[in-house]
This record gives C-alpha cells, structure tokens and sequence, in this order.
C-alpha cells in the first residue's frame, strides 16, 4: 500500500471510496459527487492499493490564526474527511494516513489539528485512541413537517421549508 498526495486524476477514486465508506457511518447522508476544492492551503492524502483508493484524508488548514480552526492556539488543521474503504478497514490505514498527515502538518507550522465528528462510538474512540479530545458537542437534529414550522421562520413568499438539518447547542433536551 503507498500513501501519497491527492492527484486530481484521484477524483473518482476518491469519490468512492468516501461515499462507500461513510454508508454505514452517520455520515451516510453527507454525499458528494465531487471532491471538494479547498480556499485555503490543503494536505490531501490518499492510500493506494493495487491501482485503488482505499483510504483518503484531506485537511484543509489555516494560513492565520483562526482562519479554519477555532479550538486551539496557533495555526490548526481542519480533517474534513477521512475515510477508507470498506472492504480495507481495520488494517490500520486511516492511523497511517494519519500519521503521514501529521508529519506534513509538522513540517508546515501547524501547532494542531481538529475534527468534527458524529456520534458513531468507534470513529470517536479511533480519534481518542490517536490523542485528539472532545472539546464542544451539539447536536444535529433533523426535522420536517410540524417540527419545522414550530422552528424555522420563512420571510419570502412562495417558500416553506419543508425539511431542516440543524445544529442545536442548547442544554434544554426533548
């Protein structure tokens, strides 16, 4: 297996293995068609196996204190993505990728890396086991019909919102 960085000929690659691999994540409904293209300087790494992305990691990272990353001190790097394959999991490629990542991170001034992550227990206890610490939670709330009309407000005519994802920080649970 070679870990290397993303060539945009690794489009499609890419594209698979992260919709494959977050299915049976929470994630299952954050979908993409395309790689995303990043504002800010980016590590782009995937993991290779016999001509196949089986693992990709992808942080994007701040240029000036602040600019992505809110949690540390310093400049930070922001994992927006990290997944592998299905069918290579638990071979310990995401900790490589990782590794790899964190070497680059090093060598560019970055004083720490974050991650946003949902509530699937053995992706936050992989991120645990690799030094990272829950430092804010909310959470995602998915809503339609009577929920919606009771929380979001429309001031456009012609528009009613007929689904909402949000995120609530709140203390109050129901």
């Amino acid at each position: 297996m070679e870990i290397r960085q993303y060539n945009p000929k690794d489009e499609i690659g890419w594209v698979r293995c992260r919709v494959l691999s977050f299915l049976d994540t929470a994630y299952f409904d954050n979908v993409l068609n395309k790689k995303e293209d990043y504002q800010n300087p980016a590590i782009e790494l995937v993991a290779v196996e016999e001509g196949q992305i089986v693992g990709l990691l992808d942080i994007e990272y701040d240029n000036s204190e602040k600019a992505i990353c809110t949690k540390g001190e310093g400049l930070g790097g922001m994992i927006w993505h990290i997944a592998i394959h299905p069918d290579y999991q638990r071979r310990g490629i995401g900790t490589k990728l990782l590794e790899k990542a964190e070497k680059i991170a090093k060598e560019k001034g970055l004083d720490y890396l974050e991650a946003w992550t949902r509530d699937d227990e053995w992706v936050n206890e992989w991120y645990k086991k690799n030094g990272f610490a829950k430092v804010y939670s909310y959470l995602h709330l998915f809503l339609e019909g009577k929920e919606v009309e009771d929380v979001v407000r429309v001031d456009k005519p012609n528009f009613k919102v007929m689904q909402a994802f949000i995120h609530y920080s709140g203390d109050e649970k129901r």
